[in-house]
């Protein structure tokens, strides 16, 4: 796959791609990325790119033109590219919107600053905007890395083991369950005997379980959205109740 970001701060995106997962998809070819900044663009002799807000107001707005024309150096790279921005105001990323991107041979990545970018280089210029959450960033460039790390995960040869790309959370529509490792027991606190019994369909059956009960605690709204089967249905109960009763257990304790 083929990424191209368009960005005021290439060094930012470049130095950020050399660890870890990307800096493995990169070595082995599943990945290029390349990026394309709009000040080379520029016209006047400080290298202008942002300009004050039509109709007054705080902060500078990123200009139409050099936008334009970076874009245009970025889709002579990657023709096929899909043009996506990194805005605050743009659809929530989802997993799903993830493997949809990992699907494309190509994606053009635009890292907004400042107040914005001119709306008009959004409309003519741009196919989609999307957002990597609730907040506000100084600028698109940690969203866009967001997006090529997301992305680069779901890429066939990133992953030593691919099944690593199956079982996370979001997936399925469910959080991950919660994960442990050696020693087995540490501050005081041990493993839950399930997963040292050898017992895999009891393993698969406590994780399924764990990953519904995260979920109904920390993002009911993914739950909501979710048409549960009778099965999950009886592992969420069985959850509840378990939580109720450790609740119940330590409030005699404080008693």
């Amino acid at each position: 796959m083929r990424i191209v970001v368009v960005t005021l701060f290439p060094e930012f995106v470049e130095h950020a791609l050399g660890f870890g997962v990307l800096g493995r998809a990169l070595e082995r070819g599943v990945l290029a990325v390349e990026t394309v900044n709009p000040r080379q663009f520029a016209t006047d002799v400080h290298k202008t790119v942002d300009d004050r807000p039509y109709g007054g107001g705080p902060g500078m707005v990123l200009k139409a033109e050099p936008l334009r024309l970076a874009m245009a150096e970025a889709a002579a790279k990657v023709p096929q590219a899909r043009r996506v921005y990194l805005a605050a105001d743009g659809a929530p990323l989802r997993q799903r919107k993830v493997a949809e991107l990992a699907g494309l041979p190509e994606l053009v990545l635009v890292a907004g600053r400042y107040e914005g970018v001119d709306e008009r280089f959004v409309e003519q210029c741009v196919d989609e905007s999307v957002s990597v959450g609730d907040v506000v960033l100084s600028g698109g460039e940690l969203p866009a890395l967001m997006v090529i790390d997301a992305v680069a995960r779901l890429l066939p040869g990133t992953l030593g083991d691919a099944e690593s790309a199956v079982q996370e959370s979001f997936t399925d529509g469910l959080l991950d369950w919660p994960h442990y490792t050696r020693p087995e027991v540490w501050s005081g606190s041990a493993v839950p005997p399930v997963l040292i019994g050898g017992n895999h369909a009891a393993i698969a059956r406590w994780r399924q379980q764990q990953a519904l009960g995260r979920t109904w605690q920390r993002r009911p709204d993914l739950l909501a959205q979710r048409e549960l089967s009778v099965e999950e249905r009886k592992l969420l109960a069985e959850y509840q109740a378990e939580q109720d009763a450790t609740r119940r257990e330590q409030g005699q304790n404080r008693d």
